[in-house]
């Protein structure tokens, strides 16, 4: 896989949904360790693009519970 060729992953919408709201809130919050050279930076928005393309949760009025409900699914209970 070094040729630069595509690579598929596969996610739950919970954990898309999470990951999305994670990414936003750190590029927003600038609470990430900035990227060591641009290609990391480059990485992190395609992967957050990517996400953004097929959710539609982002863009409704009950985002904030939709993300709180996918975290309290993906958290381990004991």
């Amino acid at each position: 896989m070094t040729d630069g060729g595509e690579v598929s992953i596969s996610m739950t919408s919970d954990e898309a949904l999470v990951l999305f709201d994670l990414l936003h809130r750190w590029e927003d919050d600038e609470q990430v360790t900035p990227p060591q050279n641009e290609a990391e930076q480059i990485a992190l928005w395609a992967v957050s693009a990517l996400i953004e393309r097929v959710l539609v949760e982002p863009f409704g009025p009950d985002y904030s519970r939709l993300v709180s409900e996918a975290r309290t699914r993906l958290t381990p209970t004991d």
